[in-house]
């Protein structure tokens, strides 16, 4: 391996390096034309319908010709201020409309509106700050004024392989008897986290399989308190109990606590507390049984404490990995409260329209059947919608180490907010020559920003009039940050925006709720676009949508090198090459293939355990 590759060894994304010509897109003739309005054969002359050069019609209808140049001039000076209007807006966001936003939606404190203006740029001493994507903005602004007379591209809303279809879900099928749970009881603390309710599935699922290697009694999972978050949500606030029960009895056997007896007695003096530095990470199934299963005859009790990324894709029992599988797409059934709000959120993004998605009875259950109330039908395009997980909250942006356009104050904030949330990380950098943030951004080891993530939605073709579900919270920058895609898209909703006070009032406070309801708007949608494809949240909901979407249901997974290569380029390469550039990138993300060795059924359930190829 390269000294360069292990430089990168902690921030691997694999992708592709390519490059293209730009093109004029000014023919020489064109030019000519421009430059000689007097020409005979002039574009406005065909415009208005005659010959400046005639006399004859000089003479005859005067009046019409500067009736018609008159219009001419409006129609220019018109859609010229629309196009700096609207990038205007993307400049300079932060303007008194803006004044009412709480940087990183921060509610618990207010700042004064001095404060306010200088954090957005706007106070005395600074000037606002503008993106250094203005000139691309804009041309995307001139495209999407114009794509409103222009159909979409053909394969935006669908999946452009057919062999997609041919993939059905088959984890449900059964070649063993139930495990009795004979060699002791296991119990398991998942980290928690904004993305905990499903994050917490390859927890869950994992440590389900591990229950039925060992032919132990699995107690409810609980989920720790994070710090962060401060979410105090636990395993029966977001899933059915009694489903995950009775789902997996045929597989291991699941009580809802330990044995009384059990119960007082102190696991980590008697060694029965295992640690995440006390399993290695991948760990295969040869090392539970070495060092667990004594554990268990011993003291007929395991509590794994944290239990992050412990058991390995690979090798594992051919039916136990399809119980992962089951666990993940079957076992798993969000409470009624969760559905309940879910249903209500997919109808209003489809316009109360009467339609049933394809996976509206895996992802809310019994509610599903309020879709079919409504409004008749007008027709599948005004009922579809886009959703956009944007990765960009604080944590992801101080972690990834990249640098975002807010200079000194950025660097200053980003590196306070390590020392407090990532100090083995701020450790690391003072020990370790670390990849530039210009290198990391090359690898595609950034998160996409959100006038980037504009940027590839623009060049991908959706129209202006798309309706898009935002999800996740607290996008640094706040509202100003989200300008840019504000300005373009300006049918873009979040679920706050969408439930009246009353209907989110029961979830506010609860991170991990809020995801769930996040995950199931985002699963149901028409098209879901990434930005970050290493995201577990973005993951889940596309490996979900792969399972159960029976090839349908469109995904957009950017690979950020590619888009990289193609971004660094924004001051000099023409709109019509930047399209050709970024369809191609995101196209070639869209292959079909089945699981990768090593990799996690959750993310790639496309495999002979999880899935049948018909």
């Amino acid at each position: 391996m390269t000294s360069r590759s292990n430089s990168f060894s902690n921030f691997s994304e694999s992708s592709y390096d390519y490059d293209d010509k730009e093109q004029s897109t000014v023919p020489p003739s064109d030019r000519d034309e421009l430059l000689n309005p007097g020409h005979r054969n002039n574009s406005f002359n065909g415009l208005l319908g005659f010959t400046f050069g005639s006399k004859k019609m000089r003479k005859k209808k005067p009046f019409c010709q500067e009736k018609a140049i008159v219009g001419l001039a409006l129609f220019v000076i018109a859609f010229v201020g629309m196009n700096w209007w609207m990038l205007s807006r993307i400049q300079n966001s932060g303007r008194a409309s803006q004044v009412e936003f709480r940087f990183l939606e921060d509610n618990s404190s207010t700042l004064s509106i001095r404060e306010e203006l200088l954090r957005l740029g706007l106070g005395k001493g600074r000037k606002p700050q503008k993106t250094s994507y203005a000139r691309l903005l804009a041309k995307a602004a001139h495209s999407l004024a114009e794509g409103q007379k222009k159909s979409e591209p053909k394969d935006l809303w669908a999946e452009p392989y057919f062999v997609a279809s041919s993939w059905k879900p088959c984890a449900e099928q059964r070649q063993w008897l139930p495990s009795e749970g004979k060699n002791g009881y296991i119990i398991v603390t998942a980290n928690g986290g904004i993305n905990q309710q499903r994050v917490a599935v390859s927890y869950v699922c994992n440590i389900v399989a591990i229950a039925r290697l060992l032919d132990a009694t699995l107690v409810l999972p609980r989920f720790l308190y994070s710090s962060v978050w401060k979410d105090v949500s636990q395993f029966g606030d977001i899933y059915q109990e009694e489903h995950f029960i009775d789902y997996l009895k045929p597989d291991i056997r699941v009580v809802r606590e330990l044995p009384q007896e059990l119960q007082s007695l102190d696991l980590e003096a008697i060694g029965s507390l295992v640690t995440d530095a006390d399993v290695v990470k991948e760990a295969k199934p040869g090392f539970y049984k070495k060092y667990i299963l004594p554990i268990l005859h011993k003291n007929r009790v395991v509590h794994f404490l944290g239990f992050g990324n412990r058991l390995a894709s690979d090798p594992l029992p051919p039916q136990v990995q399809r119980l992962r599988c089951r666990c993940n797409f079957h076992a798993l059934k969000f409470v009624p409260k969760i559905e309940e709000t879910g249903a209500l959120l997919i109808r209003r993004m489809r316009q109360n329209v009467t339609r049933l998605g394809p996976l509206d009875r895996h992802l809310v259950g019994p509610f599903s059947k309020s879709m079919l109330k409504g409004e008749r039908n007008r027709g599948e395009k005004v009922a579809r919608y886009l959703a956009l997980h944007l990765r960009f909250e604080i944590d992801m942006v101080a972690h990834s180490l990249c640098e975002y356009g807010g200079g000194e104050e950025e660097r200053n904030e980003l590196e306070a907010y390590r020392e407090i949330h990532f100090p083995a990380l701020v450790e690391l950098k003072k020990t370790t020559k670390l990849p530039s943030p210009a290198a990391l951004k090359a690898e595609g080891l950034c998160p996409l920003m959100p006038e980037e993530t504009v940027l590839m939605l623009a060049a991908l073709g959706f129209n202006r009039q798309t309706r898009i579900y935002l999800a996740g919270a607290h996008i640094y920058g706040g509202k100003s940050r989200l300008a840019s895609l504000t300005t373009l898209y300006p049918n873009l909703v979040t679920k706050e925006s969408l439930l009246s006070s009353s209907e989110i009032e029961p979830f506010m406070n609860f991170s991990s709720q809020l995801a769930a309801l996040d995950f199931i708007v985002c699963t149901a949608a028409d098209v879901f676009a990434m930005t970050d494809s290493g995201s577990q949240f973005s993951s889940l909901v596309s490996g979900f949508r792969v399972y159960f979407g029976g090839g349908k249901m469109a995904t957009i997974r950017p690979n950020k090198r590619r888009l990289a290569d193609i971004f660094v380029k924004n001051n000099t390469i023409d709109w019509r090459t930047f399209e050709q550039r970024v369809r191609k990138a995101v196209r070639q993300t869209k292959r079909v293939f089945s699981r990768p060795v090593g990799r996690s059924v959750y993310r790639y359930p496309r495999c002979k355990e999880c899935m049948c190829n018909t």
